[in-house]
């Protein structure tokens, strides 16, 4: 009979790569590792690793059956909590993901509040690149999403939205000197939705600039002041440094661009999820329908309008 333990095995042996990563997760031993991956393959009858060196991976066949097994323990972990929070949600989980820009500049006030009023609802929160925080919910690892617009066929109803604005940013000597050809532009890491708009707009512009990969929001704003080039950034993550004249804005074509911000669940909201969405909505976010500015196209479309992505707009969690 398949366990529980056996599915949170192979899952582990996905994540890590290797037979050792996943014992250290789970703090077993590595034949303990290898006996349960070993059942599990039996009892499906099909080859789930395959020695490779002095360790063992995936097979194709591990590899598909890995990706149900996360989403399956996604969803025990999900009604488990689920169930104690209808019992006394001001004592369950919160489990939150954002992307890089509005885990370092929206979420800490958000939460500090949040917490004042729920000081006993337990809170985490994961910060990455796009692609990663939208895999998390997919496989029912968080419970609510702070980004930009939910990809296409994501499992995701967006219940508030708040509006956001790119915008081209440099220290005042870069951009008194801005040059289309020669202007050094700051890029984020890879994954990152900021970095693949940069690229876009800088298309559309027909501009082929010297680029500089930063790695993250914060080296990429840091770099900015630093006078390293100029960058394409959420208004909310340089809110202070315009303010005080470290950055200016540059007053470049298409742009500010109009990428609202939106907070997403998944297929199921649990009591402490209804919680933050609705202290999300008295802290100026926005119920989903209600009036506000649609996203603005990338400059150099002629005006086109970016495919619908296909998810659901939920006035109620």
């Amino acid at each position: 009979m398949t366990t529980e333990s056996r599915l949170r095995t192979l899952v582990a042996l996905a994540a890590t790569g290797s037979v050792r990563g996943a014992a250290s997760r789970l703090t077993v031993t590595e034949s303990a590792v290898s006996a349960s991956i070993g059942a599990l393959a039996r009892e499906l009858g099909v080859p789930l690793v395959e020695p490779v060196g002095r360790g063992l991976r995936l097979t194709a066949s591990g590899t598909v059956y890995a990706r149900y097994a996360r989403r399956v323990l996604g969803l025990l972990d999900e009604g488990a909590a689920a169930a104690a929070a209808e019992l006394d949600p001001e004592r369950s989980r919160l489990r939150l993901a954002a992307v890089t820009t509005a885990g370092e500049h929206l979420l800490p006030a958000l939460l500090a509040d949040f917490r004042r009023q729920h000081p006993a609802i337990a809170l985490a929160l994961e910060v990455a690149p796009s692609a990663q925080v939208w895999d998390l919910i997919g496989a029912h690892e968080v419970d609510l999403v702070i980004a930009g617009a939910p990809p296409s066929g994501a499992e995701a109803s967006v219940v508030a939205t708040k509006p956001n604005e790119l915008i081209v940013v440099a220290a005042p000597s870069i951009a008194e000197a801005f040059d289309w050809a020669n202007t050094p532009w700051l890029l984020r890491e890879q994954g990152s939705a900021t970095r693949t708009r940069a690229e876009s707009y800088l298309k559309a512009q027909h501009a082929a600039p010297p680029r500089l990969v930063l790695g993250s929001n914060g080296a990429v704003v840091a770099g900015a002041v630093a006078e390293l080039g100029c960058t394409l950034v959420s208004r909310d993550a340089v809110a202070g440094e315009l303010a005080d004249g470290r950055l200016v804005q540059l007053p470049v074509p298409g742009t500010p661009m109009r990428r609202p911000w939106h907070a997403v669940v998944g297929s199921h909201s649990g009591a402490a999820t209804r919680l933050f969405v609705g202290h999300l909505r008295s802290s100026g976010w926005r119920a989903p329908g209600s009036s506000q500015v649609a996203a603005s196209p990338v400059p150099g479309t002629n005006g086109g309008t970016p495919r619908r992505a296909r998810f659901r707009v939920n006035d109620k969690v």
